[in-house]
């Protein structure tokens, strides 16, 4: 899954993890087959630099399996290593599994994809005020609906808004897979699961895998982690904790399988629907799943979406490519259509990052076996402190209240003195992440002229601002009375959603320091800028604060202690 909530504890650009851990490795295939060397040297490098516990692999070409291993430790605790066998939570990926399903669906005559999905399932909460959503906006992401995990609402009078034109723009939303969940069951008449094992995993042979994650399974997955101070960002060698008990069941995102039960289903993509004892799906079928639909920047700056899938481009080949985000496991899978070759990777750990560039380097080694050519080099991993441009950012800042940091360069390094402190910077998702604990809670963001893109003029921390000499804007703010109440930290009960915490700054209010809240009034606030159709409406106002958050619909509660 991809979500904005993992912005908090979202990825250090190289960031290396926790301690290093002894990098055991299990192998169901052949074990000198070309493709392992180099690739297993790079694995077990990008593991320790990004601080994976462990890591399973799974490789495929148009004629079978190639590979199905298995990296490092399933139980840091306990030095278990990760086996073949161990299942994986592929998150997003899922979503590929749900398309196919569909299209079957759509050649049996049960499903028009260009039909309104209300036509199929009246009873949906959603107001749809910017036009009718069909099959085929849920499937590319264009129905302008919010990016949620909760269909069903704590409210039962409540609905989802749509926040712009159906097909007018991509918009990730798991939401929308969660809503095709309903609809496979009810077109299929037995349970979205059911009809995905029975349609997608029986014909291919994945017989490890389950498209529900349940508590039965939990001697079977991979013990997984997620970081131990879930409100900071985080770093490089952070802590870990391990994860407990986890129960999904969303079209979004809920199958786990294992490298082997991969490898079949990567061969069939490689074969464009068709499985070892027939097609999963047509031709035409398969035509309309990995078609370009709609660009899908959020996975690279030349990638469109398909159905379920992202469709990308890379040295002139047709990749099909897709990441999953869960609560404690990252996964990666990368399909050269053109070259036959494809690989799947997954994580048993959420630091904010996916493993492509083991996907992505493992496809280009089996391309140039296939080709005859030299191997590539690995890909470079960029190092934990290393910032292009440094210099761009050095500088005195000062904040309206006379306070001030100073953010010097050497090199391609930057460090920064406040408050007495001294520490290094290091990139992260949304800024850069200090070294010293003591600010680590919120990145550091900084701000450039909108007329000048090179020249960097602010600096801010949560609700703390800065400013340097070559700022010429306003430097004070008004503040409208009512953001008093909203400002506090927010838990949800969703293991999805933890902490956020919402400040105040410039006159505005920010979520977790990092995303603006643009108001529409009565405490409704848009997160991020038009057109994102996410909200965050403040309710319960009690003793002059507001007690109630409710973030697309999920209920957060106002929490008074620090930390």
């Amino acid at each position: 899954m991809i979500d904005w909530r993992l912005s908090r504890r979202g990825l250090l650009a190289g960031s290396l993890g926790t301690a290093a851990a002894a990098l055991a490795l299990a192998d169901d295939a052949v074990r000198d087959h070309p493709s392992s060397a180099g690739l297993d040297d790079f694995i077990r490098r990008y593991m320790r630099e990004m601080g994976a516990p462990g890591l399973t692999l799974a490789l495929a070409n148009r004629g079978g399996t190639v590979r199905a291993a298995s990296f490092g430790l399933a139980g840091i605790e306990s030095g278990t290593p990760v086996t073949p066998d161990h299942l994986f939570q592929i998150g997003s990926i899922s979503k590929s599994f749900a398309a196919l399903t569909l299209l079957q669906l759509r050649e049996e005559g049960k499903v028009d994809l260009d039909r309104p999905i209300l036509h199929y399932l009246p009873w949906l909460p959603l107001e749809t005020n910017h036009g009718p959503v069909t099959v085929h906006h849920l499937l590319t992401h264009t129905s302008g609906l919010p990016n949620t995990l909760s269909l069903f609402l704590s409210d039962p009078a409540a609905r989802h808004v749509q926040a712009f034109k159906p097909g007018s723009n991509f918009d990730y939303c798991n939401l929308g897979f969660e809503i095709l969940g309903h609809l496979i069951a009810a077109a299929d008449a037995r349970p979205w699961p059911e009809s995905i094992a029975r349609r997608i995993f029986t014909p291919l042979g994945m017989t490890s895998s389950h498209a529900s994650i349940t508590l039965a399974l939990r001697d079977r997955l991979a013990p997984s982690y997620k970081p131990y101070d879930e409100n900071a960002v985080y770093p490089r060698r952070g802590r870990l904790a391990p994860v407990g008990a986890f129960v999904f069941e969303n079209a979004a995102g809920s199958v786990a399988s294992t490298p082997a039960d991969m490898a079949r289903y990567l061969r069939m993509l490689l074969n464009r629907g068709a499985g070892p004892e027939g097609r999963i799906v047509s031709e035409e079928s398969f035509a309309l799943f990995s078609k370009p639909y709609v660009k899908a920047p959020e996975f690279s700056p030349t990638a469109h979406y398909g159905y379920g899938v992202a469709v990308d481009e890379l040295h002139g080949h047709t990749i099909l490519r897709h990441t999953g985000g869960m609560v404690s496991f990252m996964s990666a899978m990368h399909v050269d259509l053109d070259a036959g070759v494809a690989a799947f990777a997954s994580i048993n750990a959420q630091q904010g990052y996916r493993p492509n560039p083991v996907t992505q380097y493992a496809v280009q080694r089996m391309r140039a076996e296939a080709e005859q050519k030299t191997a590539p080099e690995p890909p470079v991993l960029p190092a934990e402190f290393d910032v292009p441009d440094a210099a761009g950012y050095a500088g005195t800042y000062e904040s309206p209240e006379g306070e001030r940091l100073e953010v010097t360069a050497k090199e391609q390094r930057l460090s920064m003195t406040i408050a007495g402190r001294t520490f290094p910077l290091a990139p992260s998702g949304e800024g850069f992440l200090a070294s010293d604990a003591a600010f680590r809670k919120f990145p550091f963001v900084f701000g450039r002229n909108t007329t000048d893109p090179k020249s960097v003029i602010e600096v801010a921390y949560g609700p703390r601002w800065y400013f340097n000499a070559r700022y010429t804007g306003a430097k004070q703010f008004s503040t409208p009375p009512e953001y008093a109440a909203f400002a506090g930290q927010y838990r949800a009960d969703s293991v999805w959603v933890g902490t956020v915490e919402v400040v105040l700054r410039k006159g505005a209010l920010w979520l977790d320091g990092v995303t603006p809240l643009e108001p529409f009034g009565n405490g409704l606030f848009r997160v991020g800028t038009e057109p994102s159709p996410e909200t965050a409406h403040f309710l319960s106002l009690a003793n002059g604060k507001a007690r109630l958050l409710k973030l697309s619909g999920i209920d957060l509660w106002r929490i008074e202690t620090a930390g």
